[in-house]
């Protein structure tokens, strides 16, 4: 249980992002689907964080000094939830860019 400590640290920073993210893509695309699609994004975002803070427990441990172990969970967090939204940020762009690409088409 010590090992998920990193997220009480980290937790409220993460929050913040994940609703800057939803912010952001409600302004950009608002439908239903999509927002069916960005919640999963967010799920996945807060799974990669526990998985990821879990991961850098492990391999820190016994490396570096007890100390470590505690400054590496946050940081493992902080990189799993970063790429799972810089995952669906760009599968955003790349929407729009489709989006933008077959109307230019049409006219």
């Amino acid at each position: 249980m010590a090992r998920f400590i990193a997220l009480l640290l980290i937790g409220p920073w993460l929050i913040v992002l994940g609703w800057l993210y939803w912010l952001y893509v409600r302004k950009s695309h608002a439908t239903t689907q999509m927002a069916r699609h960005d919640a999963l994004i967010l799920a996945f975002a807060f799974l990669a964080a526990i998985v990821g803070a879990g991961i850098a427990w492990q391999v820190t441990l016994g490396h570096g000094g007890p100390i470590w172990k505690y400054l590496a969970g946050p940081l493992g967090a902080y990189a799993g939830f970063s790429v799972a939204l810089l995952f669906g940020l760009s599968w955003h762009w790349l929407a729009r860019h489709r989006s933008r690409t077959k109307s230019a088409v049409w006219r």
